[in-house]
C-alpha cells in the first residue's frame, strides 16, 4: 500500500494552492484594468492622432504593468506547480531580466506620473521649477525612454549577476571548493541586493518629493484662498489630483516596504509572510489603476458606460 501523505506535505500543498488561486485572481484583474487604460487612449489617438503627456506616461504604465502582472504570475505559478521548471538553467534568469525589467518599469515610470503631476499642478516662484513647467511635456518622452532603458540595463544586470552565480555554483562541485563556491554566490547575491535596494529608493524618493511639493504647494493656495475669500474654480480638480497622489504616496508606501522585504526573505523559505507581500504586490498595481481610471475623467467616462451597458445587460437577461 502507498503511504499516506504527511500532514506537512498537505500544508504545504495548501499553502502553495491558496497562493497561486489568490495571486492568478489579483494578477488577471489587474491586466484587465490595465488592459482597459492602453485600450482606451489607443481609440482616443486612432480618432485624434494624438497623445498628451499625461496619456503618454498612463500608455507605458499600463503596458509595464501588464508585462509585470503576468511575469508575476508567471513565477509564482512555476514556482508552487512546477518548481523543476522554474529551477532550470536558463528559464530562472530569463524570467528574472523579465520581471526585473517589467517591475522596474512600472516604479520608474508610476514616478514619472507623480513628478509630472506635481510640476503641472503645483506652483511655485522659483525660476528653475518655472523652467520645468513650461518644458516639462518636451521632457515626458525623454524621461520615458530613460525610465525604459535604466530597467532594462537592471535586468540585464541582475541576468548576469544571476547568471554568474549560477554558474559558480555548478563549476564548484568538489567538496574541497565548497566555501569558496559559498563565497562567490553570497557576493553575487549581495551584489544583486544592493542594486534591488538602490533601484527601488530611487524611485520611493522621488514620489516622496514630488508627493510633499504638491501637497506644500495646494496646501499654500488653499490659506491663500481662505484670506482672500476668493474662489478657484480649478480648486476641485486640485483637490482631485492631491487625493489621487495621497492614495498613492500611501500605497507606493506600503509596496516600497514590501519590496524591501522582499529582498530580506529572498533567501528564507517561504511562509505567511511571503505569501502577504506577494498578495500586496501582486494588488498594487491593479488598484493604483482602478484609482487613476476614476480620476481621469475620459477613462472614468469609458468605464461607467462599459459598467451600464453590463449593469443593462444582465438585468434584460
Amino acid at each position: 500500500m502507498e503511504a499516506s501523505p504527511s500532514p506537512q506535505q498537505f500544508n504545504v500543498t495548501a499553502y502553495g494552492a491558496t497562493a497561486v488561486a489568490i495571486i492568478t485572481l489579483e494578477a488577471f484583474a489587474g491586466m484587465w484594468i490595465n488592459a482597459f487604460i492602453v485600450c482606451v487612449l489607443c481609440i482616443a489617438w486612432v480618432q485624434k492622432k494624438m497623445w498628451n503627456s499625461n496619456e503618454k506616461i498612463l500608455l507605458l504604465l499600463g503596458c509595464s504593468r501588464i508585462s509585470y502582472l503576468f511575469s508575476s504570475w508567471v513565477s509564482h505559478f512555476l514556482s508552487k506547480i512546477y518548481p523543476n521548471y522554474l529551477y532550470a538553467h536558463f528559464i530562472l534568469p530569463l524570467l528574472a531580466i523579465f520581471q526585473t525589467f517589467s517591475n522596474y518599469s512600472n516604479l520608474w515610470v508610476s514616478a514619472c506620473l507623480c513628478g509630472f503631476h506635481c510640476i503641472k499642478i503645483a506652483n511655485f516662484r522659483n525660476s528653475f521649477f518655472i523652467y520645468l513647467k513650461g518644458k516639462v511635456d518636451r521632457m515626458v518622452p525623454w524621461l520615458l525612454l530613460g525610465s525604459e532603458i535604466l530597467a532594462l540595463a537592471m535586468g540585464i544586470v541582475i541576468y548576469d549577476l544571476m547568471e554568474t552565480a549560477l554558474t559558480s555554483n555548478l563549476t564548484f562541485t568538489s567538496q574541497e571548493n565548497f566555501w569558496e563556491a559559498r563565497i562567490t554566490m553570497d557576493k553575487h547575491f549581495f551584489s544583486s541586493f544592493f542594486l534591488t535596494g538602490f533601484g527601488y529608493a530611487a524611485s520611493f524618493l522621488v514620489v516622496i518629493f514630488a508627493a510633499v511639493f504638491l501637497l506644500f504647494s495646494l496646501w499654500r493656495h488653499k490659506c491663500t484662498m481662505q484670506t482672500s475669500s476668493m474662489k478657484d474654480l480649478s480648486m476641485d480638480a486640485h483637490i482631485r489630483a492631491m487625493k489621487s497622489v495621497l492614495s498613492f504616496l500611501v500605497m507606493y508606501s506600503i509596496n516600497f516596504v514590501c519590496l524591501l522585504l522582499t529582498i530580506i526573505y529572498a533567501m528564507k523559505k517561504e511562509n505567511i509572510m511571503t505569501l502577504l507581500i506577494s498578495i500586496y504586490l501582486c494588488a498594487f498595481p491593479g488598484v493604483h489603476s482602478l484609482i487613476l481610471i476614476f480620476s481621469n475623467p475620459k477613462l472614468e467616462k469609458a468605464m461607467l458606460k462599459i459598467l451600464s451597458c453590463m449593469k443593462c445587460e444582465f438585468f434584460t437577461k
